[in-house]
C-alpha cells in the first residue's frame, strides 16, 4: 500500500514526538529510544542489555507511559531458562490435555 507524502510527514512528527517524550524521562540515549520505538512499531522484540544503573528500566517505563501501555521487568540469572519467562505445557493424564 503507496504512503502519501502527508501520510509520511505526519508519521515522522510523530515518532518525533514520541521520541521527544521519551528522552525527557532518559536524556541521552535518542539513538537507542529511535531503535527501540522502531521495534516496537515494527512488532518486533528488544532485549536491553547494558550495565547496571543505565536506565533500562526507566526507558521501559517511559515508552509505556508515552503510549498507555504496560511494562514488566525480569531480573535474570544465570540460571534461568526460556520456560521460566514462557511458562511451560504440562500434561494431564487423566484429561489428556496439556
Amino acid at each position: 500500500m503507496p504512503v502519501t507524502a502527508e501520510q509520511a510527514t505526519w508519521f515522522a512528527d510523530a515518532f518525533d514526538k514520541l521520541v521527544g517524550n521519551v528522552d525527557q524521562a532518559i536524556l541521552g540515549k535518542q539513538h537507542v529510544i529511535r531503535l527501540v520505538l522502531t521495534a516496537m512499531l515494527s512488532d518486533g522484540h528488544v532485549l536491553l542489555e547494558d550495565a547496571p544503573g543505565t536506565g533500562k528500566t526507566v526507558l521501559a517505563k517511559a515508552i509505556a507511559n508515552t503510549i498507555d501501555g504496560t511494562t514488566a521487568r525480569i531480573q535474570f540469572t544465570p540460571d534461568m531458562l526460556p520456560s521460566d519467562v514462557t511458562g511451560g505445557s504440562v500434561y494431564d493424564q487423566k484429561k489428556r490435555l496439556f
